[in-house]
């Protein structure tokens, strides 16, 4: 990716590939917690999640829910005040099921409508995955309806950095770090920035899905445990204020607050800021664009906090400066 390539720091010519294999795993992101293993800018490493509940691709309860975390890693060089760049390369869905909610979470429908339908007790579907023929599928035995196909989109839920101020934040929720921001779009293809606000950076990633829908309405998604494979460089003395995102296609900005509008106004501002700083554009000029080509996801509506994804299409933008 072109602005990747003119600010980041690597160090190729002793790039490691590092196989993992976690044993332990947390439910807060926290500069607190021992790093698991040191990799340097430009390595590559070979991991695994396990899901929502704790679960492993065997079957295995390995944690405590939710989320719990594979890592910290702990990035050398890594200072607060750079920027972490983590590209997902690999993400795969290593067991045959995942499992899911079955009713809309409360923030997602009318509250009147949730009480006339009164069936709220909870009930959890098993999602049979199919990674040869690429489909996630749920029959009707606690439905009323077909059956449900659906293409697999791997997916990390959670995936942040040791938060600000030595804070240890829960995994259900996201912020400034990163954390549990349940984007659809976090998978394998992506690039994903981070400020750091830590001495190496501590990376965590785990909350793995087989697949989700925009704003996780359910409460969750297809939950089950991944196989992950990323890299990691670093931009020195590079500061953002909200993780940023790359694809071949978009840059985008990752907002989160309890309050909806907070969100969306944290991700316009921060993709604002990339835009002045990046491209050439002043104040007006960049709100000029935003203004016509704007584009807004809805990430999550059930965590704790909310998160809203400002989108913005490369073909707008020049070559980054």
């Amino acid at each position: 990716m072109r602005l990747l390539l003119t600010l980041v720091l690597t160090a190729t010519a002793f790039a490691e590939t590092h196989q993992f294999t976690p044993t332990k795993f947390y439910n807060t992101f926290s500069g607190a917690h021992p790093p698991v293993l040191h990799i340097k800018p430009g390595d590559h490493v070979v991991t695994s999640t396990i899901d929502a509940r704790g679960v492993d691709s065997a079957g295995v309860q390995r944690g405590q829910r939710p989320n719990p975390e594979t890592g910290p890693f702990f990035i050398d060089g890594a200072e607060p005040g750079d920027t972490l760049v983590v590209h997902i390369l690999r993400l795969e869905t290593n067991r045959a099921t995942g499992f899911s909610s079955t009713l809309l979470a409360p923030y997602t429908a009318d509250p009147d409508f949730l009480r006339y339908e009164a069936l709220r007790e909870a009930k959890q579907a098993t999602w049979h995955i199919d990674k040869q023929k690429g489909i996630a599928s749920s029959d009707p035995a606690d439905y009323k309806g077909p059956r449900i196909e659906l293409p697999l989109r791997p997916m990390l839920g959670c995936i942040g950095v040791a938060p600000d101020n030595h804070a240890a934040i829960h995994t259900s929720t996201a912020d400034t770090f990163g954390g549990n921001m349940d984007y659809n779009g976090m998978g394998a293809g992506a690039t994903v920035m981070l400020p750091v606000f830590e001495t190496g950076a501590l990376l965590f990633l785990g909350d793995g899905h087989a697949r989700q829908g925009d704003g996780e309405v359910l409460g969750n998604a297809i939950e089950t445990s991944l196989d992950v494979e990323f890299s990691v460089d670093l931009v020195k003395g590079k500061k953002i204020n909200w993780p940023r995102l790359e694809t071949q296609d978009y840059i985008m900005v990752l907002g989160s607050s309890r309050a909806l509008n907070e969100a969306l106004q944290h991700a316009t501002t921060e993709l604002l800021r990339w835009l002045m700083d990046s491209y050439g554009f002043d104040e007006r000029g960049a709100s000029l664009l935003l203004g016509q080509g704007m584009e807004y996801e809805v990430s999550n509506v059930v965590d704790p906090a909310f998160t809203i994804v400002a989108k913005m299409r490369k073909r707008y933008l020049g070559a980054p400066r």
